[in-house]
């Protein structure tokens, strides 16, 4: 599907001039454990993280959302109700409010109306209990990390194990934040100099489903960064432009003349097709034709992720045959890829 020019020109409009892109990766592909390995321990916590350096992660993802104080901290949501024990701090109980994030209506706790100081207070605890109960088992252990917190914990991982552990930041919801006086891009910026990441060739990639704030911190900073693309629903910003648009090939031309890499659901890099795998599509083929890298998200091992022809039995938790989805996205010539399991992927990666 083409690109229409109104499509086109959302997405080219305003971009800086065309930038040398960074090139598909020539060496093995990347493992990139999402939002820690969570799934075996609470998402978003130093103990995540560190268990998916031990499992061959190469890359860690922190989410970040702001605290009221300005506080880049990391949590896959604003809503903190179903990732802490917020609800358990009866200090807290006038702060659950509704709040519209993007469209949508939300009811719980939200990072914005908490100072760090209080947001450390809490403890993370597993967004689903029912599929995991073996990361259920750690709630309470973590508290929230900041920012700079996980960028000094991929250092030391990196001296403790031998390799360099890179960082993968996503802006969450930065329109969202903006409207509240609360601008994303300067602020990561800042931060991406601070640590010494402010390079093409440093360790990290900086992701983000909205197209406007990639755009502007591509004028603030020299590290790579990545389009994220949903399988259903546009970028926040853009509403009319559609995951079609962004992954045809004039969409992602388009891409390239702000970011290094485009991060797809995997289902439109290999697609379910009669409740099974089907063949590749052209985005790999396309996006490295523009000198994207592909880093596709996020593959997950329980049954209740899984393509139904790759389920084993009927347990939503049970884990069905995920080794097929690692191998036919392998096959297809990504970059990297997002798994909730980086020790699954890597196994899988290291074999093929």
């Amino acid at each position: 599907m083409n690109l229409t020019r109104r499509t086109l020109s959302a997405l080219v409009a305003a971009s800086p001039a065309l930038i040398a892109a960074a090139k598909p990766m020539k060496t093995r592909p990347i493992v990139i454990a999402h939002r820690g390995a969570s799934g075996l321990r609470p998402e978003h916590t130093p103990t995540a993280y560190r268990l998916a350096v031990d499992q061959g992660a190469d890359f860690i993802e922190p989410d970040l959302v702001l605290t009221r104080d300005g506080v880049m901290v990391v949590r896959h949501e604003n809503e903190i109700g179903g990732t802490t024990d917020v609800a358990a701090h009866p200090e807290f109980a006038s702060r659950k409010v509704r709040k519209v994030v993007d469209g949508e209506t939300i009811e719980g706790w939200f990072t914005e109306d908490f100072t760090l100081a209080e947001l450390k207070t809490l403890r993370a605890r597993e967004r689903l209990p029912q599929l995991r109960a073996e990361s259920a088992s750690h709630d309470g252990v973590d508290a929230i990390p900041t920012f700079e917190e996980v960028v000094a914990l991929a250092k030391a991982e990196s001296r403790r194990v031998g390799r360099t552990i890179g960082v993968y930041p996503e802006m969450k919801h930065p329109s969202y934040f903006a409207a509240l006086g609360m601008p994303f891009e300067a602020r990561l910026a800042d931060a991406l100099k601070a640590y010494d990441l402010n390079s093409p060739t440093a360790p990290v990639y900086v992701q983000c489903f909205e197209v406007g704030p990639l755009k502007t911190i591509r004028n603030l900073t020299r590290a790579p960064l990545v389009q994220l693309v949903a399988a259903e629903g546009g970028p926040a910003d853009l509403r009319q432009v559609t995951p079609a648009d962004m992954v045809s090939a004039d969409g992602l031309k388009a891409i390239s003349a702000y970011a290094n890499g485009v991060g797809p659901d995997w289902k439109l890099v290999v697609p379910v097709v009669d409740g099974g795998l089907g063949a590749p599509t052209d985005l790999v083929r396309n996006a490295h034709a523009v000198g994207l890298a592909v880093h596709p998200w996020t593959v997950r091992a329980e049954n209740a992720f899984l393509p139904p022809k790759l389920r084993n039995g009927t347990d939503p938790a049970a884990h069905g045959q995920v080794d097929a989805v690692y191998r036919a996205l392998f096959a297809s010539g990504i970059d990297g890829l997002f798994s909730d399991f980086p020790g699954l992927e890597a196994r899988v990666r290291d074999a093929l």
